[in-house]
């Protein structure tokens, strides 16, 4: 990569932090999270005539999702970079102060040593996808939260959280029939969705979660980046001879996406051989169920990986 303009953006809601390093010296300015922000960190970028710029944020949801769009759209390189690694970062330098303007500087500094990957935006339909599943888990998420208020409301108030959950309830088919529709309007989804409903275990939920995550399945070198990314990797304790904690998962990762693979997972476990055998292979072996399970999600991550990047439907005997 050659030499850049280093703006690290720290994200927030209404506003956005930003650390400029160009020649060797550091600026730092406030803008508000909007276009009008947007049009001003221009202004300001153009004072300086910071022109190849690499940017990089941390990945924050919506929050900074215009603004990576902004400064992609004018052929700047932007990296959205995973939230731990600038922690992890900030506390390998040893750093104390725990302000905005630190978190920019901090995210600048990691992308002038680590030179973190360049970020593309997905393609419309894709993002589109990307909403209306998103809508459908926040719907079931509201269901869910309802119905644990029915259990403990008086009559007086339960008959109206009912209403509400019904009023969910079709707001949820509306989605899922939006969603079947779009998939069925586009062509590059239409095959991936064949492609994917031939795993046992994986339902239309995680098939459309699937294919706004890994719609270009090429971004990642293998099916354990993938697993890595998604935060279903082991995390392992030990020191010295005598102190051995728990592995767990490291869950460094989205934890939406990871959280929605636990059901397909437990399908998976009774209808699909491969990691039914995998599964069973676990607990004989003496470990927990809970583990057990969670390597279950991340062997349906690597099956889903594979049959995505190989094009091929699932075959039990490659899976294996």
């Amino acid at each position: 990569m050659n030499s850049k303009d280093i703006l690290g953006i720290d994200i927030a809601k209404e506003k956005f932090d930003v650390a400029l390093i160009i020649n060797d010296q550091q600026k730092h300015k406030v803008f508000g999270n909007n276009e009008k922000g947007f049009s001003d960190l221009k202004k300001w970028l153009d004072k300086y005539e910071a022109k190849n710029i690499h940017a990089c944020m941390e990945s924050t949801g919506i929050y900074g999702k215009a603004l990576a769009l902004n400064l992609y759209n004018q052929k700047h390189i932007v990296s959205i970079v995973n939230p731990f690694k600038i922690k992890a970062f900030g506390q390998s330098k040893l750093t104390r102060n725990k302000t905005d303007k630190a978190d920019a500087k901090t995210i600048a500094e990691f992308c002038v040593q680590m030179k973190p990957q360049a970020w593309e935006p997905k393609q419309a339909h894709i993002e589109e996808l990307g909403a209306l599943t998103k809508r459908l888990a926040d719907l079931t998420n509201m269901v869910g939260q309802e119905k644990n208020r029915l259990e403990s409301s008086p009559k007086s108030t339960s008959e109206l959280i009912e209403l509400t959950i019904k009023h969910l309830k079709d707001q949820i088919e509306v989605i899922k029939k939006k969603i079947k529709e779009h998939i069925e309007n586009h062509e590059d989804l239409r095959q991936k969705r064949d492609l994917l409903a031939t795993i046992p275990g994986v339902g239309e939920a995680t098939i459309a979660q699937m294919l706004t995550f890994l719609d270009c399945p090429e971004k990642f070198e293998s099916a354990k980046k993938v697993a890595a990314y998604l935060g279903l990797t082991p995390r392992h304790f030990e020191s010295g001879s005598t102190v051995h904690g728990k592995t767990r998962l490291s869950k460094i990762g989205d934890a939406e996406l990871r959280k929605s693979l636990y059901f397909p997972a437990i399908t998976a476990i009774r209808y699909n051989p491969i990691i039914k055998a995998f599964y069973d292979h676990l607990l004989r072996a003496g470990k927990c169920k809970m583990v057990a399970i969670c390597a279950a999600m991340r062997k349906l991550v690597h099956i889903i990986y594979g049959v995505l990047k190989s094009n091929r439907p699932f075959d039990a005997n490659i899976a294996n």
